[in-house]
């Protein structure tokens, strides 16, 4: 009874329930990392494998969790008409450090192909400007990346 009183009481005042905002937090950067995803057109098998093990390690997520992120996150970008929702709440949510470490996952999935697409790198720069991370850091965040999947 106690929990519906909370419910229906930040129903009415806008108060969210405890986890709420990390909740989603978590969906907003799971739909950022599906966007890219789909950024050139073409969804790859390594893509969807970034995008996963970005989620995985980002929130220490199982299979099971990680599973039920990727299929509400896929939803909520394919209704989604803007990534304003999304990066309004990382920009006030995340910590600088936090906004960095997207941005890399970002480049991460770009690249995950093997191939970076203009419209890849473009998605990345808008959101890296919406969230408030500097062209330093946009550019650090890329060789990061590069890094990672150089031989």
């Amino acid at each position: 009874m106690l929990n519906g009183i909370k419910r229906f009481l930040a129903q009415q005042g806008g108060i969210e329930p405890p986890g709420a905002i990390e909740h989603r937090l978590k969906l907003a950067t799971a739909a950022l990392l599906i966007e890219m995803m789909r950024q050139d057109g073409q969804v790859h098998e390594s893509e969807i494998q970034a995008v996963r093990a970005a989620l995985m390690k980002k929130f220490a997520l199982t299979e099971v969790e990680t599973d039920e992120l990727y299929r509400q996150a896929r939803i909520e970008a394919r209704e989604a008409t803007d990534f304003h929702r999304f990066t309004s709440l990382i920009a006030r949510n995340y910590s600088s450090a936090q906004k960095f470490q997207l941005i890399e996952y970002l480049w991460q999935i770009a690249y995950a192909d093997g191939e970076l697409d203009s419209h890849e790198e473009h998605m990345i720069r808008r959101i890296a400007d919406l969230i408030y991370v500097s062209h330093l850091e946009f550019i650090k965040a890329k060789h990061n990346a590069l890094a990672l999947v150089a031989p």
